[in-house]
C-alpha cells in the first residue's frame, strides 16, 4: 500500500503539471520548457530508483542452508572462525546480517526493512533507496517551487488563463501539491542524509541502535574511509555511474583498496 501511496502522489504531481503549469507556456515558453524537462526527469529518475529498489535483492541469504555437511565444509575453509546459525530461517548467518521478520529472510547488511518501496535495504540495493529518497527530496522542492511560482502567476493575474480549471479547483491542486512537497522534501532529505551518513561511517541503522561502534577495536575503526565506503555502496569512483539507478550498486571491498 505503501508503494502504491508513492506512485499515486508521482501521478498526482503530474497532474497539476499537465492541468495548471504548463497554462503558463504562451507568457513563459523558456521557463516552462525547462521547469517541464526538470520535473519529468526527475520524476523517471525517481520511479526508476524506487523499482529497483523493490525488485532488487538486497542480500538475501538462502534459507535452511545451516546443515551439518555446511557447516563442516565451511569450518574446513574457514579454519577456527565461528559460524553462526539463525535459529529463525535455519541458514548460515554471514557477518553484518541480520534476521528480517517480515521478508522471514537473513539479510546481508540489513539496514532495515522499508514499507514504502515494500523490501529490506541492505547489501544488494542500499545504492537504489538512497537514490530513490534523493530524487524524491528533489522533486519535491523543485514541485514546491514550481508550484508557489504557478500561485503568485494566478493571483497576479487574478485566476484568468492560469489553469485549464476554476480558480477554486485550481487553488485546492496547488495548495495539495504544496502541503505535499513540504512534508516529502524534509521526510526524503532526512532519510536521505541519515543513509548517507550510515555509509560513510559503515554503519547500519541496526547497528547504530545496537552501539555497534562501541564493540569496534582500535584498528577497525581505524581503516574505515568514509569515502571508500561510499565508493563501495555506489559502484566505483565518483561519476555518473553515482546517479545512475540502473548501473550496478555494490562492487566487492578489494577493488578499491588504493583508495584508502
Amino acid at each position: 500500500m505503501c508503494a502504491i501511496v508513492t506512485w499515486f502522489l508521482i501521478a498526482y504531481g503530474q497532474v497539476c503539471v499537465f492541468l495548471v503549469m504548463l497554462y503558463s507556456w504562451e507568457q513563459y515558453p523558456i521557463h516552462t520548457i525547462f521547469n517541464f524537462v526538470v520535473f519529468e526527469s526527475f520524476s523517471a529518475l525517481a520511479i526508476t530508483s524506487h523499482l529497483k529498489t523493490m525488485m532488487t535483492d538486497p542480500g538475501a541469504v538462502p534459507k535452511g542452508d545451516c546443515t551439518d555437511e555446511t557447516i563442516e565444509r565451511m569450518q574446513l575453509l574457514n579454519g577456527h572462525t565461528p559460524i553462526y546459525k539463525c535459529q529463525k530461517c535455519s541458514s548460515i548467518k554471514p557477518d553484518r546480517a541480520h534476521h528480517c521478520s517480515v521478508c522471514e529472510r537473513c539479510i546481508r547488511r540489513m539496514d532495515h526493512h522499508c514499507p514504502w518501496v515494500n523490501n529490506c535495504v541492505g547489501e544488494g540495493n542500499q545504492k537504489f533507496f538512497v537514490l530513490f529518497t534523493m530524487y524524491i527530496a528533489l522533486l519535491s522542492m523543485h514541485a514546491l517551487y514550481w508550484g508557489v511560482w504557478q500561485f503568485v502567476l494566478c493571483v497576479g493575474a487574478e485566476w484568468q488563463n492560469c489553469s485549464s480549471l476554476t480558480p477554486p479547483g485550481t487553488t485546492l491542486l496547488l495548495i495539495f501539491l504544496l502541503f505535499e512537497s513540504i512534508l516529502f522534501a524534509i521526510f526524503t532529505a532526512v532519510m536521505f542524509g541519515t543513509q548517507i551518513s550510515s555509509i560513510c561511517n559503515d554503519e547500519t541503522t541496526i547497528e547504530s541502535m545496537r552501539s555497534r561502534n562501541a564493540m569496534m577495536d582500535e584498528e577497525e575503526r581505524s581503516r574505515n574511509n568514509s569515502w571508500k565506503n561510499l565508493q563501495l555502496v555506489f559502484g566505483g569512483p565518483f561519476g555518473i555511474r553515482w546517479f545512475n539507478p540502473l548501473a550496478n550498486p555494490f562492487v566487492s571491498r578489494p577493488t578499491f583498496e588504493y583508495s584508502v
